[in-house]
């Protein structure tokens, strides 16, 4: 399995991402976006409003971060890249959802509609196997013996 194929089966499943931007003064602020798709290229898309500001921090700030986290599988991603705002309507209407008309009643003709593209450029990833059970055991065992708490094993790697 090559590294975007991997990823894309880490984050698949989890609907909601953590986008953190940088704002001018230098302070992170994160905020939850749905992914739309991921590309053969390994990029990632999100719509969002041109006027928001998580898109003047993408543009002054490109480098940014996303965090995917699916605690019933005890996996966990974390994805490096840079942003860019997209203005691309036959890769909005590729993604686009009637769902969408609750941030978009303009539905595509919304002039304030524009895409967030993220070009990944690495990603860390911790994907443990163990049942929420096994990982509660551990855990008491180790409340109870006065030792440091190991989970059970997984997968650590980046990509």
């Amino acid at each position: 399995m090559n590294a975007h194929d991997k990823l894309w089966e880490l984050i698949k499943d989890v609907k909601i991402a953590m986008l953190t931007t940088e704002d001018e003064h230098g302070a992170l602020h994160s905020r939850p976006m749905a992914t739309q798709q991921n590309d053969v290229d390994g990029d990632l898309w999100f719509f969002t409003r041109d006027s928001s500001g998580k898109s003047g921090e993408a543009r002054r700030h490109p480098q940014i971060n996303l965090s995917y986290a699916d605690p019933d599988k005890n996996r966990y991603v974390s994805v490096s890249g840079a942003a860019e705002i997209v203005r691309e309507r036959a890769k909005a209407q590729e993604l686009w959802n009637p769902v969408y008309r609750a941030w978009f009643p303009q539905g595509l003709d919304d002039p304030d509609l524009v895409l967030l593209r993220v070009r990944v450029e690495q990603a860390e990833y911790w994907d443990s196997p163990s049942s929420a059970m096994v990982q509660v055991a551990g855990f008491v065992k180790a409340m109870v013996s006065g030792k440091t708490y190991e989970p059970g094993p997984g997968e650590h790697g980046k990509i």
